[in-house]
């Protein structure tokens, strides 16, 4: 990319391409600004202002006037400006002339739940502000869900509210518009390439597929060029094969001895947008509760009694979370109905046929994922029933679907406190 040099009475006009509201604002400063700074969130609420009064295109601006609103020299805002770039905020276009000229484009934060659901997003604001920050950050945007069964929703449709009218009405036909982001051109491939034996090197090597895993993971895992080419030699073998089980295996040490723990998709809960509403003071509703408010790394621990898990089943958790994109209330009741049914074993192929048939049939929530264990059960029962000679796997309590009408008593109220104190 040819190197640009900015200049004070560089002009530049501004386009929204999107529908940017104060929640937004709130968004850029809780969320964003740990990440790209205050510098370039400043920035961006600043072209924000900008805009005219209906909010499409600004007029003409040289960069000296955003020197003179911002007190920033132009190396500080062209960083500013690569760091909304980075993150989707922005798209900048360039024209060169006796005067140079820049059209920026603005685009809309990401939503809270899409924040704190994105692979790298996520992962960079928690290694950004730390375990206890994340904690209460999300904690501020918790939905509040409602149960709503015993009510009945009797809103009225526009047909049934207003009489249609032959007129003609101009609507803003823009729409909120969310820039894809893309971790491209992270690693140096060229000097990769350069760098690795011709004779381990070929066509398949470094095809779309291969270089968006190695973007993602030196991303995620923060690691440079040179690491990458450490880390190839060691999992390319003599015909340029690469395995992308042993490459992720790699960088995840490296992650864990630099930072002596896992990436933060382990040590996630339910996304709030995916729980059950409350009010549920039902067996199967504080069952629910629990699948939704542990993570699946604690889940685990809890099935070794406390004890770390083994990193093949911590590396199973992350092929669940990362791979198969599974949500977190669904890899615990998964980790417990194979667990009872497996002999308390987590087998390998046994997790992923199981897993792979959840992630096909659309299963996101813990209620989901227990109805369809329970449909499975059943369907297995009746397959060894004339098999006296098979054993009965142990049956979760949550396959009865009555203790969704029971309200647990105080002596269930107490046995269900001591398993609840276990995953907290």
């Amino acid at each position: 990319m040819k190197i640009i040099t900015l200049l004070p009475a560089d002009q530049y006009i501004v386009i929204n391409k999107t529908i940017l509201t104060e929640i937004d604002k709130k968004n850029l400063i809780n969320l964003y600004e740990p990440i790209i700074g205050a510098s370039a969130v400043s920035l961006y609420l600043t072209l924000w202002s900008d805009l005219d009064k209906l909010e499409l295109m600004s007029i003409d601006y040289t960069h000296h006037h955003l020197m003179t609103l911002l007190k920033m020299d132009l190396n500080t805002i062209k960083l500013s400006r690569e760091a909304l770039e980075g993150v989707g905020l922005l798209k900048t276009y360039f024209k060169s002339g006796n005067i140079n000229s820049y059209i920026y484009e603005l685009y809309s934060p990401l939503s809270a739940s899409e924040f704190f659901n994105h692979p790298i997003f996520n992962i960079v604001l928690y290694i950004n502000i730390g375990k206890m920050e994340y904690e209460m950050l999300k904690k501020q945007y918790n939905k509040i869900n409602v149960d709503l069964k015993e009510y009945e929703d009797i809103t009225k449709r526009i047909d049934e509210t207003f009489e249609s009218v032959n007129s003609e009405i101009n609507v803003d036909a823009r729409e909120r518009t969310i820039m894809p982001v893309s971790t491209i051109n992270e690693v140096d491939f060229d000097l990769i390439i350069e760098t690795l034996p011709k004779s381990i090197v070929n066509k398949r090597t470094f095809d779309k597929r291969n270089r968006e895993l190695i973007n993602n993971l030196a991303f995620i895992y923060d690691l440079d060029t040179l690491k990458i080419i450490e880390i190839l030699r060691m999992v390319l073998n003599e015909n340029g094969y690469l395995s992308k089980e042993e490459l992720r295996k790699t960088a995840r040490k490296y992650y864990q001895f630099n930072n002596g723990g896992l990436p933060t998709l382990l040590y996630r809960s339910q996304p709030e947008y995916l729980k059950s509403p409350v009010g549920d003071n039902t067996k199967r509703g504080k069952i629910i509760g629990v699948f939704e408010n542990t993570t699946p790394y604690d889940f685990l621990k809890n099935k070794y009694k406390g004890s770390n898990p083994t990193s093949r089943d911590l590396k199973l958790l992350e092929s669940l979370l990362i791979d198969l994109e599974l949500k977190p209330a669904v890899v615990n009741v998964l980790i417990d109905y194979v667990l009872r049914k497996n002999d308390n074993k987590l087998t390998t192929s046994f997790v992923e046929t199981i897993a792979g048939q959840w992630k096909r049939a659309g299963i996101e929530t813990a209620r989901d994922a227990m109805d369809i264990a329970a449909k499975e059960h059943k369907k297995y029962n009746k397959q060894i029933a004339s098999k006296t000679n098979i054993k009965k796997i142990e049956e979760p309590v949550w396959f009865n679907k009555e203790i969704e009408k029971e309200e647990i008593t105080d002596e269930e109220k107490e046995e269900l406190a001591e398993l609840l104190k276990e995953f907290r």
